[in-house]
């Protein structure tokens, strides 16, 4: 049996994304050979394709953090698992094929007569902005926070937790991504006309409890300036460094380390401005092998929102996995308003 994969052959922009025919992968002992109905694309997805994520595999490889699909074949082993089950996983990467195979142990069942397009928006959009909101922050009701990028992939998903968590959210976006904002919860500032730090403590008066930036660099002390004594920065990403879904030196390098490294730096600086206010990284990646029942847990519990209507992923675009490219192309444009996703079997 044949499948289509997609491959980046070189570190570099969305030119260097390829479709490859090749026969499916055979599971080894305990692994899960997987369907795969829908594969999110994310900003990660494009920092590891310029060869900057610390997740960045070697080239050639296949891009996708996170995937829902149904078991198609049972390596020698592997037990609790059916043909036909529908499951989720976040391998990091491989995601983009047809098929994959996966650790039995990085499989979580998925409630029957979900979305699939839905359903994978969970897997790292919304555990993200769970964990940052639960985990790291530490939310309580009646709090007020901000989010950077709230009508994105996930913005969305924080504003709709946020809301069931009693938290007043603010978030910057576009004019075009306002209405999304608001719909969702959220209270939008329009980033690119108004200083987000003045319409902050002109709407709470005192500023808020927590920022979430996934821009980094010296956007961080925009941030910090936008919180109350006592409040936090939770730091996840740094799209401050991008134009155009491109890195500003140019990309083609490889420096994964690079932007852990500032980021740390940041932190530690952080600690010696006046003002009780700390500055904490979030990693997805790390905490999920750090405390993998923390991850599990809440991908579960999340699901199972989703199972019943309380949540509701705002997917921007279903595309074929022949237009993988145009998918990163749209990311490094911005404006796109919730999550892309690949549907790689139709």
């Amino acid at each position: 049996m044949r499948q289509i994969r997609v491959v980046v052959a070189r570190y570099g922009g969305p030119e260097v994304i390829t479709v490859i025919e090749e026969d499916v992968p055979t599971p080894k002992a305990g692994e899960v050979r997987v369907k795969v109905l829908a594969a999110g694309v994310s900003l990660p997805d494009v920092l590891a394709r310029e060869g900057v994520h610390p997740e960045t595999p070697r080239v050639p490889y296949t891009p996708g953090w996170d995937l829902v699909g149904t078991v198609d074949q049972l390596g020698e082993g592997v037990t609790g698992f059916e043909l036909g089950q529908t499951v989720a996983a976040m391998p990091i990467h491989g995601c983009y094929a047809q098929y994959v195979c996966v650790s039995q142990r990085k499989l979580v069942r998925v409630p029957a007569g979900l979305d699939a397009a839905e359903a994978v928006a969970v897997v790292l959009n919304y555990i993200t902005a769970y964990q940052m909101l639960h985990r790291s922050a530490k939310v309580r009701p009646g709090q007020r926070m901000l989010i950077h990028g709230a009508s994105g992939g996930v913005g969305s998903a924080m504003l709709q937790l946020a809301k069931l968590a009693g938290v007043e959210m603010y978030g910057t976006c576009s004019v075009q991504g306002a209405a999304v904002v608001r719909e969702l919860g959220g209270i939008p500032i329009d980033y690119k006309n108004a200083d987000f730090v003045k319409e902050i403590y002109r709407l709470t008066g005192a500023g808020v409890d927590a920022v979430f930036d996934g821009i980094g660099g010296d956007n961080l002390w925009r941030s910090r300036d936008a919180l109350r004594d006592g409040g936090r920065v939770v730091t996840y990403g740094f799209q401050a460094k991008m134009r155009g879904g491109r890195m500003v030196s140019g990309g083609g390098g490889r420096h994964p380390i690079r932007e852990s490294a500032e980021l740390g730096w940041f932190i530690i600086r952080n600690w010696f401005k006046s003002g009780r206010k700390s500055m904490v990284p979030y990693s997805i990646q790390w905490l999920m092998r750090f405390k993998p029942a923390w991850f599990r847990h809440d991908l579960l519990m999340l699901l199972d929102l989703l199972k019943q209507g309380k949540i509701k992923p705002l997917i921007a675009q279903r595309l074929t996995l022949q237009q993988a490219r145009r998918a990163h192309e749209m990311l490094g444009e911005g404006g796109v308003l919730g999550k892309i996703v690949l549907l790689p079997n139709g």
